[in-house]
This record gives structure tokens, C-alpha cells and sequence, in this order.
């Protein structure tokens, strides 16, 4: 069964998709950081990423010093929230590089 999921990968690339397992996101020769879930607020024009991966844990974001994101969520604010309530606001936090 499919899940909306998200990982971080040592290259700093935020990565999203419907899938089984976080590791079905991981291309050939790409290493994990974490991951959890995500889901979209188009009211607010939020990307949200929660949780952790089972398989990966949660995500380290201070392994990473710019993030890649698709272009596709260019003008949107992307925020983590941790398993403990607090809030990253990602787009304020890091450098963000979209392709």
C-alpha cells in the first residue's frame, strides 16, 4: 500500500512520492538522511513533512547545508514538524536550491 512519503538524501535533496517503503524514493548510489510523511495545505501554500522513517529515522537536517527541492514547490514554505511538536520552517532555515 502507498503512502505519501519524503526523504532527505546526503546530497541534500528533498525527495516526495507515493510509495510502499522511503527506501523505493533512493536512486542508485544515494544514501538516506531520514524521511517521514508529508501532505499539502494549498490554503496556506504549505508543504508539510511530519513523522519519521521506519526504516531511516528521522530526518538530520543538520547533516545538510543547501537544500534541493523540485521546482514544482517553488513559492511554497516547506515545514517539518518533529515527533515532538516543535516546527522547522525549511524555507527560512536552509538555502534552497530548486531544479
Amino acid at each position: 500500500m502507498e503512502h505519501p512519503k519524503f526523504i532527505i538524501t546526503t546530497g541534500g535533496h528533498l525527495r516526495l512520492g507515493m510509495v510502499t517503503l522511503h527506501r523505493d524514493l533512493l536512486q542508485p548510489h544515494e544514501d538516506c538522511l531520514g524521511g517521514g510523511f508529508y501532505e499539502f495545505d494549498y490554503t496556506s501554500g504549505m508543504v508539510i513533512l511530519s513523522g519519521k522513517s521506519f526504516d531511516y529515522g528521522p530526518p538530520r537536517w543538520g547533516k545538510i547545508g543547501v537544500l534541493r527541492v523540485p521546482e514544482a514547490y517553488r513559492g511554497m514554505a516547506i515545514v517539518y514538524c518533529d515527533p515532538w511538536g516543535d516546527q522547522l520552517n525549511l524555507t527560512t532555515a536552509f538555502t534552497i536550491e530548486y531544479y
